[in-house]
């Protein structure tokens, strides 16, 4: 076995020498592979460079295709789409003050005035923000219009982090189910309408409306437990009055 040796010092015996040998043939036959590597290397790299130049092209290409289409092609499209929606939404906002609340939210679906409907521009604009935001007016517009399923299926397709919106379209998929009698579907999404974001305004409001839907299915322990949350963590509410009468009744059943 080799030992160790100090920078020059010249081997003295016929076993030291040979050891050396050995040594430097093997450093010799690495760097001699490492060599003729990086020749195979260099030979594959010349040969296939049209293929590997039309790679980095092909690459380079699309990064450009794609930032070009952002810019020419989908942020213009989503300007004209957010400027279509502008009438339907001042419809849709009519409606919710109350004046010819029907035929405003009918409007406010199908458009007016030459201009688009929350339906064209979920059509012309698919995929887009605005035609997802689409997606929650046509479906809020709906509920309010006592088409339930259609409710449903639009407020599904909306798709949102906003901690006020993304709760709400929970929560009215939720009341179109109560309308639909399938009450199992409605407390499951008044359940994901009070997880969806904690605030003083849409967590009571859907922790009531969960409580009284699992009353009605008999949850009662559930049920409880939304009522007494309620009183705990948002006494200041409008609903934690009525939870206080629920939670006398609920416990009177136990």
């Amino acid at each position: 076995m080799a030992t160790y040796k100090k920078r020059g010092y010249k081997p003295k015996t016929v076993k030291e020498k040979e050891e050396v040998f050995e040594e430097e043939s093997t450093t010799a036959e690495v760097f001699n592979t490492l060599d003729e590597g990086a020749s195979r290397t260099e030979e594959w790299a010349v040969k296939n460079q049209k293929y590997i130049l039309g790679i980095v092209g092909a690459i380079a290409l699309l990064v450009l295709c794609y930032l070009g289409y952002n810019k020419l092609v989908s942020e213009p499209k989503e300007k004209d789409a957010m400027n279509e929606m502008y009438t339907a939404k001042k419809y849709f906002d009519d409606a919710v003050s109350g004046v010819s609340s029907d035929s405003l939210y009918k409007m406010s679906l199908d458009g007016g005035e030459g201009k688009y409907g929350m339906l064209d521009i979920i059509n012309e604009y698919g995929g887009s923000p605005a035609a997802n935001l689409a997606n929650y007016y046509a479906g809020m517009a709906y509920l309010n219009l006592r088409d339930y399923q259609n409710a449903v299926t639009y407020l599904s397709d909306f798709s949102s982090d906003d901690k006020m919106l993304n709760p709400i379209a929970k929560g009215g998929i939720g009341d179109a189910f109560v309308q639909l009698e399938q009450k199992s579907d409605a407390l499951e999404y008044y359940e994901k309408a009070f997880k969806a974001n904690v605030n003083t305004f849409t967590t009571p409001l859907y922790l009531m409306k969960a409580a009284r839907v699992a009353i009605e299915l008999g949850e009662n322990d559930k049920a409880l437990g939304y009522l007494k949350r309620i009183k705990s963590e948002f006494s200041t509410s409008t609903e934690a009055a009525a939870a206080d009468i629920l939670i006398g009744k609920v416990e009177a059943s136990l």
